[in-house]
């Protein structure tokens, strides 16, 4: 586990790893290891192994290696101002991230080791790392296969805000890019914390389309001494061939089925069933149900990396075969056609329904009599949501699209042109009108904010007319009615949950976390003690139980389940904050420590560095203060505290023209800041200004009319500007402040002007 140096801060190793004891963990039933299939079918397990597939993910070693990792293999990357070198040192691989400071020193660095690839590598690898909790976080750095190979960062990363090495590989990540893991026993209810035990499969195994094997191979070893029939033997596995169009459509479906990656969603899980219970041959909707933009909305035309059965299942190729054309009419997915024999075998395909039309055509003079179909028919292009890949845009059209279909492409930055509208269904076409079915289509609403008012008060609809027996249905309406600012309507939904799950530690956090922002920390800390009693392991839920014990004045108690969410978690940016801003009252070496910490995890932090901003000024460090102000402002500009902050720090550095610029500022961001009018006019009576003081004092007495501070400062403008008989009903009021200072400077004013006896 990672310790910084001069944090003050022991980071222990994962509670999950020191006990000794092995966790009870879920294996799903009937699988076998993926080499058993090989020892019976060992030419196809050969052929696979070649396949995309079958290299889909495996450790990192240099046979395997294609990339640069001792020439090219460093690069700046403008947005979030960061370095990132791909090493390669004693047999391992690594990945590191480090800034530059206005000293030239290298800082905030970051490196992790290269645990697995995920991608065969055709068009591009991501990089995983294990970190000590049995999670996998993928790097941010990826290598893209065009352009003879290159780094570039991973989809999602070109932008100044990225997640860092923080992008966890979630249950659905890995249900389409490897077999099914071993996970602990617990972690199969929606929400949980995606961990990963035992050896992880290396690849997609024989298992993904044809079923568990167990029951196939003990009858295939048994054979003839144990009665078991040829025919016994083929029954005990799945042949997706002998499966009906529907049935055997959706063995592909379930991981090349992607109506698009930026947010709708595309597909909802049923809350049901386990992350890995799929099993090939039942019906999909079972499992999954896929969603799409609404028709007439402009986003038909979509082109995105997993967009291959989307895109097909436009075709006219494919709509009027009435169920014929299926993924493996082209495609065996035992094996890979490479080069020219790649080619030929398409064209084959193309001409097994269009030789007679082609040969027409041909003779008319109206086509080439050139081979290579899906030339023309089915170019590659750039996706919209991976800017470094061009992959083949399986929509069968009749002519060759206009323009230049591998342009290079800018990726879309955050919430840039988010779809809003509604959700429909889309696969399957025709969902059965299920009072199940309901749910999930209201929940698509939601679940992304793509059509949140009305999809709101349609699950709240549903919500109540089915009271479902599950926490999830709840805990998404609470969501949606928090997402459109009716906190305390979602409160009721959060205690609803907690209600029907009990023994949910997601249900229970949600809940504590919905009482804390509402105000009621003792509350709160009574279900997050549930939360945690329940979640033991759950870095989130000891963060949030922190937060509430200092809500509630529990310092210690609050301490100490901060430091227990960063032991669990070493690389919650959030977790050192907090304990940077708790120990900042009376430990600022420890409260520094932690701060830095929290920057280094998340250089784009913008609070941290504020509050590291903060600790630094107050310890009259101004130069490295004003470093992380400003950075602080230049990732989140509009935060009016920090500003305010800032030009406090300022006015002690004794810059009085940066610290009115910064309060300027402040004011234009939240012109109900109190404390930023006062302080801007306290400057601009120092610079001997009243007139320009006076509107800010007035302001100040606006947003809190019983401001003593207000009352003195308008007071004293007024005195300055010889209106002595206006100021003193300012200077009575304020004479009678609760605050002391102010009541004895008050008074002293009435006295020197001769209004009090």
């Amino acid at each position: 586990m990672l310790k910084r140096a001069g944090t003050g801060i022991l980071v222990a190793g994962s509670l999950l790893l020191v006990t000794g004891q092995a966790p009870d963990t879920h294996r799903e039933p009937g699988y076998v290891a993926a080499a058993v299939c090989a020892g019976c079918h060992g030419g196809i397990a050969e052929t696979y192994g070649r396949t995309g597939m079958g290299r889909s993910f495996y450790r990192p070693s240099a046979g395997n290696a294609v990339e640069d990792y001792a020439g090219k293999n460093r690069f700046y990357h403008e947005a979030s101002d960061s370095w990132f070198e791909m090493l390669r040192r004693d047999g391992r691989f690594f990945q590191r991230r480090y800034q530059v400071d206005a000293a030239g020193r290298q800082t905030n660095v970051m490196e992790k080791p290269v645990d697995y690839v995920m991608g065969a590598g055709k068009h591009a690898r991501a990089y995983l790392s294990r970190t000590g909790r049995n999670t996998l976080v993928e790097l941010p750095v990826a290598w893209y296969a065009e352009k003879g190979g290159y780094w570039g960062m991973n989809p999602g990363y070109d932008r100044p805000h990225h997640d860092g090495f923080r992008r966890t590989i979630t249950y659905d990540c890995m249900f389409c890019h490897n077999g099914y893991p071993e996970i602990p026993a617990g972690h199969e209810e929606p929400g949980a914390e995606p961990v990963y035990v035992g050896t992880m499969p290396e690849g997609i195994d024989c298992q993904r389309c044809h079923g568990p094997g167990a029951r196939h191979v003990a009858l295939a070893r048994a054979g003839a001494k144990a009665g078991a029939s040829g025919e016994a033997v083929r029954r005990a596995i799945v042949n997706p061939a002998r499966l009906g169009g529907d049935r055997q459509m959706e063995v592909c479906l379930q991981c090349h089925l992607e109506t698009t990656s930026f947010p709708l969603p595309n597909a909802v899980q049923r809350y049901e069933r386990g992350p890995f219970s799929f099993r090939p041959g039942e019906a999909l909707e079972g499992f999954l149900l896929f969603f799409d933009h609404a028709p007439g909305t402009g986003r038909e035309e979509k082109f995105e990396i997993v967009s291959s059965a989307y895109r097909l299942r436009k075709s006219a190729c494919f709509l009027k075969s009435e169920g014929k054309l299926q993924c493996t009419t082209c495609h065996d997915p035992h094996d890979i056609p490479r080069g020219e024999a790649a080619a030929r075998h398409y064209t084959a395909v193309c001409r097994g329904c269009h030789a007679g039309a082609f040969s027409e055509l041909v003779a008319a003079g109206k086509h080439t009599a050139a081979t290579g179909c899906a030339d023309c028919h089915m170019p590659k292009r750039r996706s919209e949501d991976v800017v470094h890949v061009a992959v083949t845009d399986h929509l069968i059209q009749r002519r060759r699209p206009a323009g230049d279909a591998l342009a290079e492409l800018r990726e879309r930055q955050e919430s840039a042109g988010d779809y809003r509208g509604e959700v429909v269904p889309y696969y399957p076409a025709n969902l059965a009108k299920t009072a199940a079915n309901e749910l999930y289509v209201a929940i698509a609403q939601v679940d992304q904010k793509s059509n949140l008012a009305a999809g709101t008060a349609r699950l709240r609809a549903a919500v109540e007319r089915e009271k479902p027996k599950r926490p999830e249905y709840y805990l998404e309406l609470a969501e949606a009615l928090r997402n459109g600012g009716k906190d305390a309507e979602a409160l009721r939904y959060y205690r609803e949950a907690a209600r029907v799950g009990p023994g949910s530690g997601q249900a229970l956090r949600r809940l504590g976390a919905a009482l804390r922002r509402s105000g009621l920390a003792a509350e709160a800390v009574t279900v997050l003690r549930k939360a945690v009693g329940v979640s033991p392991d759950s870095a989130p839920a000891w963060h949030e139980l922190g937060q509430a014990y200092r809500d509630g004045g529990r310092e210690a108690e609050a301490l100490a389940a901060l430091q227990k969410a960063v032991a669990l978690d070493p690389e919650m940016p959030e977790g050192f904050n907090n304990l940077g801003v708790m120990w900042s009252a009376g430990d600022e070496a420890r409260a520094e420590g932690a701060l830095r910490e929290a920057i280094r995890i998340q250089p784009d932090y913008a609070d941290a560095h504020g509050n590291l901003a903060n600790l630094l000024s107050g310890a009259g460090k101004a130069e490295e203060a004003r470093e992380h102000f400003e950075t602080a402002l230049r990732l989140q500009p509009g935060d009016a505290a920090t500003r305010y902050n800032y030009a406090m720090a300022l006015g002690r550095a004794r810059d009085f023209a940066g610290a009115q610029r910064e309060l300027e500022q402040c004011l234009r961001v939240n012109p109900d800041l109190a404390a930023a009018h006062a302080l801007l006019g306290d400057l601009l009576m120092a610079k001997e200004q009243p007139g320009e003081a006076m509107p800010h004092y007035r302001e100040v007495l606006r947003v809190e009319p019983n401001s003593g501070r207000g009352l003195l400062g308008l007071a004293s403008a007024l005195v300055a500007m010889g209106n002595v008989k206006a100021a003193v009903p300012y200077l009575q009021r304020a004479a009678g402040s609760a605050e002391a200072g102010i009541r004895e400077e008050a008074v002293q004013a009435l006295k020197q002007l001769g209004r009090m006896e």
